[in-house]
């Protein structure tokens, strides 16, 4: 992985940690799709977990591996814009019930609050996959600002 550029105050690891959503970009023959998704960081890629008999972006993943991949925070607010962007290549893998746990325990919290859906997903583990997202170049910006105007 190259990082090309890195302008944030925090190493990428640490941004990447927050739960926050990622946007998928794929290809068609209809031209590109945006997918606004969660993730997990690990092992330097981002892990998707998926049902692909429910979404279409595994199949495109596995006709054209191409990808790219934003993770934007944004609060007009506090005048905060920091995002990554990366390229790279992504795959459809085996589900793995642990990282799935891991990655819905960042947005949930613990597995006592979770929704009856999540939880659906391990009773059906056999439909579900991950992708993972392989970045080659990376371009990480802060582009924060003091924000000006009435309240602020």
């Amino acid at each position: 992985m190259e990082l090309v550029e890195d302008t944030l105050a925090v190493d990428l690891d640490t941004f990447l940690a927050r739960p926050l959503f990622c946007f998928l970009a794929t290809a068609s023959s209809e031209g590109p799709r945006v997918s606004p998704l969660w993730y997990l960081w690990e092992e330097g890629a981002i892990w998707i977990a998926v049902n692909p008999e429910l979404k279409s972006y595994p199949g495109r993943i596995e006709e054209d591996p191409r990808t790219a991949l934003a993770v934007v925070d944004f609060d007009a607010s506090r005048g905060l814009v920091q995002h990554v962007g990366m390229r790279g290549e992504a795959s459809i893998e085996a589900f793995d019930p642990e990282k799935a746990t891991r990655l819905f325990g960042r947005y949930l919290g613990p597995e006592e609050r979770w929704d009856g859906r999540f939880h659906a997903v391990f009773e059906r583990s056999e439909r579900y996959r991950f992708v993972r997202f392989e970045p080659e170049t990376v371009v990480a910006r802060d582009q924060s600002y003091a924000p000006v105007g009435p309240g602020l």
